[in-house]
């Protein structure tokens, strides 16, 4: 009974174990490309947006404030609003509201 087993499982796909490797491979080749390869693009602009900020740029916060940049410092940097000044970790930039804060507005004549 057991050798008969054992005879029908050697006997049965001609891939053999290669067959159940081919999917796995397809789902990792996926998720790189459409999950893991557009986050890491994401987060070098995110990168090279914070260390090209400088005094007097306008920018907005993850927490939505809307702010001038007074101050700038290796990891945070200072922000006027209209009742004052907040000091914040560069890592708390938006960069998608920034870059729409800043892109101006083309209005369309009708």
């Amino acid at each position: 009974m057991i050798a008969t087993i054992l005879l029908q499982a050697s006997a049965g796909g001609g891939l053999g174990s290669y067959g159940s490797l081919v999917p796995m491979v397809l789902i990792i080749v996926v998720f790189y490309f459409f999950m893991i390869r557009p986050q890491v693009k994401k987060q070098k602009d995110q990168k090279k947006y914070v260390d090209e900020l400088k005094k007097g740029d306008r920018v907005v916060t993850t927490a939505g404030i809307h702010g001038r940049i007074v101050d700038l410092n290796d990891t945070t940097f200072l922000v006027e609003v209209d009742n004052g000044k907040i000091r914040f970790d560069k890592s708390a930039i938006s960069l998608d509201a920034s870059k729409a804060l800043n892109t101006p507005v083309v209005e369309k004549k009708a």
